[in-house]
Parts: C-alpha cells; structure tokens; sequence
C-alpha cells in the first residue's frame, strides 16, 4: 500500500532531521574523538567561544583499578605533559589541576593523582579574538595498576561554538581546580603556620572542620624539586592537624632558605593552594 505524505509534513520532517544533524555535528565538534589505549582514553573539549580568553580541557578515562599522575607525582609515578606549541592562533595555554588523590603506591610511600574520569580546564588565551583557534595538543602520561605503562596521543580541536554542549562539564572541572588563600586565612579549612623545626624538617599547622581528614601536599619554585609529601605528626595541638616534611628531594645547590613554597590542601569538599616564602 502506498502512502502519500503532505509536502508541508515531508518539508517538516525533513528539517527536523538536519537540525538534529547539525546539533549533532556541533557536539561532536566541542570534543576532539577519544584517543585510546588499553587502559585509558584522551580527548580535547572545547568551550563556548567567546573573546580572546577562551576555556578548554583535556579529559582523561580510566579503566577502573587504573590512576595517571598530578602534575607532581609523589613518591612514585610520571608526570603528564602536554605541547601545544603547534596550535593555531594561541598566545598562552595554561593548565588548572583539580584537586588530587593520594594513592598508596604498594611499595612503601604515596603517589598523588587521579582515577576513574577527570578534566584537566585549560585556560587559553588566543593571539587574535576574531580568528579561528585551533588547539593541538601533544600529549605524554602514564597509567598506573602494579605496573605503570607510558601513553603517547595526539589531539586536535577548533573552537567554534557560540554555546559549547561542554559548558557545564567544564565548569564542574573548574570547581574542583583549588582556590587560591593565604596562610592564616579564617576559613574553616586552613592553613594557620609554616615554621622551620631545625635545619631540615618544616613543620605545618592545619585547621580543619571537625577535625575532618585532609591531604597536604608541597612544591618548590621549580619542577626539579621533589620535595616529600608531608605527613601528619602523631600527637598534634589541641583543634590543629600538624603535619611535617624534611627538606629532601632539591635541585643540587638549591638553598632551602627563602624558596617559594606551594602547598595544595584538599580536605573532602573543598581545596585550596597556599604560597609562601620558606624563612
């Protein structure tokens, strides 16, 4: 049996189908396709084009009982790395890490990074407001179970969407990433003293609500400063979690004296990084 269907209805249903193709074209276009392994996944999202001040964000999947590393690894482990020297029309690219995970790293000490999904938001600052951005991204990290394996991918994305169906993903990334405070700050989670215990050990006084368990983690002024991650000290001061780090893991001939400290503290539902000059 033939049926014959109205122009206006045929009309309609097909323009239905191309706006449900093209709205499925500009998702696709937010996120650049998954670059896979056996362990883990990558990929490029994009956010609403807007201004010479653009937001992005690489993306990470893991496979469960798998983790990749913080931007200072811990005890163990590999940093990830990122180039985009090869994007088109980027002045600057600069990466805002969420707040991480200490992991036990079965030989003794504590790694610090992430597992099951995270988006690593990037702020990125075009040469040109008015041309085209392309972001291209090499990208160098490691997955991690009992053995660590290296993962080598390659991402390229345009950012073009007036409203980017990545949005709202990005800005959840965006509330993990810890906020800036000051040591002494009044907040409930804090950061009250950084003091010397002698030549070697610095000593950390934290606030926490209801004695809530919280991670510490410290930098250097550079990357080539692998500095331990603190640990709590048994016994602390009444309303204080004290915790404590030697002065090992510095560059040869760097002077503790003076350096520029970062210290990330993640408590369950908030994080904050503090900065501070080592007396």
């Amino acid at each position: 049996m033939l049926t014959r269907v109205p122009l206006r209805a045929a009309i309609g249903v097909a323009t239905t189908l191309l706006a449900s193709s093209l709205a499925i074209v500009a998702r696709a276009d937010d996120a650049s396709p998954w670059q896979r392994d056996g362990h883990s996944a990558v990929r490029l999202v994009a956010g609403s084009r807007s201004g010479a001040v653009l937001l992005g964000g690489i993306a990470f999947q893991l496979q469960p009982g798998w983790k990749t590393y913080w931007r200072t690894p811990g005890d163990s482990g590999v940093p990830p790395r990122f180039d985009f020297s090869k994007s088109e029309n980027v002045e600057a690219v600069t990466i805002m890490w969420p707040a991480p995970l200490k992991f036990d790293d079965g030989a003794g000490g504590h790694s610090i990074g992430y597992h099951n999904q995270i988006v690593l938001p990037l702020r990125i600052v075009a040469k040109a407001a008015d041309k085209p951005v392309t972001l291209r991204a090499e990208i160098n990290y490691a997955v991690c179970e009992k053995l660590c394996i290296p993962v080598e991918a390659s991402a390229e994305l345009g950012f073009n969407s007036v409203a980017s169906t990545e949005d709202a993903n990005l800005r959840a990334a965006l509330d993990t990433v810890p906020k800036p405070a000051n040591i002494g700050d009044p907040n409930p989670l804090t950061i009250r003293d950084v003091k010397r215990d002698g030549p070697k050990n610095v000593v950390v006084d934290v606030v926490t609500p209801d004695g809530r368990n919280v991670n510490l983690f410290v930098e250097g002024p550079t990357p080539d400063w692998a500095l331990p991650i603190p640990a709590p000290v048994p016994h602390s001061p009444p309303g204080v979690t004290r915790f404590s780090f030697e002065l090992d893991g510095l560059p040869p001939g760097a002077k503790p004296d003076g350096a520029a400290l970062k210290f990330t503290l993640v408590g369950p539902d908030k994080a904050y990084e503090f900065n501070t000059n080592l007396e």
